[in-house]
Formats: structure tokens, sequence, C-alpha cells
């Protein structure tokens, strides 16, 4: 899996969570502290050093996308993984394994 995929996921997990009414409020405002950060004329390493200055800012909202996941009851957290990981199988989501029974009525006995 390529780092592009595995942070365009990552940001669909969070965004997913911030929009579930299971998640509690206060939980669903660490994702928005990383951007407080990016948006903040504070950085660790300045901006105006290009690359390095663009890189601190991403692994800040990375991180910060990571501790809301790890606060958030892992339940909720791998439903939300799941569904996004079947964005790339369709077939995936329409698809039950279970056991199949046969169910007979009474009448229907002869």
């Amino acid at each position: 899996m390529n780092v592009l995929r595995m942070v365009l996921d990552q940001v669909m997990v969070t965004w997913r969570l911030v929009r579930d009414p299971r998640v509690p409020l206060w939980m669903k405002i660490i994702p928005f502290l990383g951007l407080v950060y990016v948006l903040s004329p504070l950085d660790f390493i300045p901006d105006f050093i290009i690359g390095v200055g663009q890189l601190d800012d991403l692994g800040v909202v990375l991180a910060a996308m990571r501790l809301f996941e790890t606060v958030v009851p892992t339940y909720l957290v791998q439903e939300h993984r799941l569904a996004v990981g079947n964005r790339h199988t369709p077939q995936a989501r329409d698809t039950v394994d279970a056991p199949s029974y046969t169910i007979h009525r009474p009448d229907d006995e002869q």
C-alpha cells in the first residue's frame, strides 16, 4: 500500500469519526488542534524553510489524527476503518459470509 493511500485513508477515517454522533465532542476537538497548529504563526520548524517546514505541519496533523483514533473506542475505529477499506473493494461490501438455514413453516409439512 502506498504512503499516499495510507494518508488519505487516515484522513477519511478521521473525517468519518468526527461526523459520527457516537464520538463525544471533547474527543472531536483533538484533530482540530492539529489544524490550529498549522494555522498558527508559531512553528517548531518555520515554514520559510522549504520542505522541512511543511513536513512538521504534516507530522503534527497526522499525529493529531492518530491520537484522536487512540482515544475513540476501538469498535468505532474498526467500523470506520472497515468502511474506508471496503471502498477499495466494492464487491466486499455486498457480500455476507454467514451460514444458510432453511426455515420450514408448520403448514408447509405434508
